[in-house]
C-alpha cells in the first residue's frame, strides 16, 4: 500500500469531526434528550423529533470515523448542525461571543467538516476502503 497523504488528511478529518461530536451524542445517551427536547418544544416541534440527534450525534459520526457509508453519515451530521443552530440562534448567524469568537463557531466547525467529509469520502483507510460512492 503507497502512503496517500490525500487519504490520511481525509482519516484525520472522519476521525476528529466525526469523534469529537460523538462525545455529544455518548452525553446525550447518558442523559437523554431532554434538553434538545425542550428547545425544539419551545419553537412548537413535536418533542419526538428530538431524538434525531441520535441519528446526527451518535450514527453519522460513528459512520464517519469508521468509514463506513461516511457519506451518509457525515451528511446526518450536517443536518444535525443545520438543526441545531436553526432552533437556538434561528436567523442570528452573524454575532461574536464574548470572547470575539463567532457565535456558532462549534457547530460550524462540525458542520463544515462533515461537509468537507461528504464532499470528500472516507479515502482509503477507512473500514470500507475506497470503494463505494457512499464512501
Amino acid at each position: 500500500m503507497n502512503w496517500s497523504t490525500d487519504d490520511a488528511g481525509k482519516l484525520l478529518l472522519r476521525v476528529l469531526v466525526g469523534g469529537l461530536l460523538l462525545l455529544h451524542g455518548f452525553h446525550k445517551l447518558i442523559t437523554g434528550p431532554g434538553e434538545v427536547v425542550s428547545i425544539l418544544s419551545a419553537h412548537g416541534v413535536p418533542a419526538f423529533l428530538a431524538y434525531g440527534v441520535y441519528a446526527g450525534e451518535v450514527i453519522g459520526p460513528v459512520l464517519m470515523v469508521l468509514g463506513v457509508y461516511a457519506r451518509i453519515g457525515a451528511l446526518l451530521v450536517v443536518a444535525n448542525m443545520l438543526v441545531a443552530v436553526l432552533a437556538t440562534r434561528g436567523l442570528n448567524l452573524w454575532h461574536l461571543n464574548e470572547h470575539g469568537g463567532w457565535g456558532i463557531e462549534l457547530e460550524a466547525l462540525f458542520g463544515f467538516g462533515a461537509l468537507c467529509v461528504a464532499l470528500l469520502g472516507a479515502g482509503a483507510y477507512s473500514a470500507a476502503g475506497k470503494g463505494g460512492k457512499f464512501n
